[in-house]
């Protein structure tokens, strides 16, 4: 009987991959975060995360689609079922998971600081006292900088869309930025408008308010959906996808993450 009850629970569970396997799974993104996800001149959604949740739908056998939202949107749009999975670069953190659960770490990318190259800026409260951050609202940049940086005297500005805050360090509102360090090499200082702009010092560190990598952002009822999307990115993490992806967006960034 207990081997029974077993096979019938294996058939179960082998059921539902299949179910979701059917549905298409519709992907939470925020679109204007380049080299992560961003509409090119044809309007058509392009990025790493891109490319990556079609590799892992591919993995998975999922059909899928991609919902737009602002980043600090992605959580709420979750958990009203506008989407079904986050896939925006979105950390995994303490704090969201008290809200959402995730899929195990797909990649890492550091957090650092981008300021112009001759402003004498540093990483840190002293360094930073009495200048203006721009963050990206919703972010765990934004976490960590009002965390360790607002209460020393740090204007921490945060903006619904990363490329405002850009423009407005161009234009000398602000004098600086803390981003994740691939999007602030091919969104801003690859392009000519980071020119005379720079990383400022080493990566930031905190990994309560930074997290352990970067994960698909779920609802926490879809056991099944984790399950079979956590066998997914086990294929493109262990057949170098992800590796291969990271090599094309993020060259020269180590983005691996510990096996779970």
């Amino acid at each position: 009987m207990k081997n029974i009850s077993l096979l019938c629970l294996a058939l179960g569970f082998f059921a539902a991959q299949q179910a979701i396997a059917q549905e298409t799974l519709r992907y939470g993104v925020e679109s204007q975060y380049p080299p992560f996800e961003s509409r090119n001149a044809q309007g058509e959604l392009e990025g790493f995360d891109i490319d990556l949740g079609k590799a892992i739908c591919a993995a998975g056998h999922f059909r899928c689609s991609w919902v737009e939202s602002s980043f600090d949107t992605l959580i709420p749009g979750l958990m009203a079922k506008k989407f079904d999975a986050i896939n925006s670069a979105m950390n995994i953190t303490a704090a969201r998971m008290k809200s959402i659960a995730f899929t195990q770490p797909i990649y890492r990318i550091p957090s650092m600081l981008v300021g112009r190259r001759d402003a004498g800026l540093q990483p840190d409260a002293a360094g930073l006292k009495g200048k203006t951050i721009g963050v990206l609202q919703g972010s765990i940049q934004e976490t960590y900088a009002k965390q360790h940086w607002e209460p020393h005297g740090v204007t921490v500005t945060a903006y619904q869309d990363q490329n405002q805050v850009y423009n407005d360090m161009v234009a000398g509102r602000l004098d600086g930025t803390l981003v994740m360090s691939a999007a602030g090499r091919s969104g801003f200082l690859a392009r000519p408008q980071g020119k005379g702009f720079a990383f400022i010092g080493k990566a930031v560190e905190d990994d309560a308010i930074l997290g352990s990598g970067i994960g698909f952002g779920l609802r926490k009822a879809d056991a099944e959906r984790k399950a079979a999307l956590d066998a997914a990115i086990r294929k493109v993490q262990q057949d170098g996808t992800v590796k291969q992806l990271a090599e094309k967006y993020f060259p020269g960034i180590d983005v691996s993450v510990a096996a779970p």
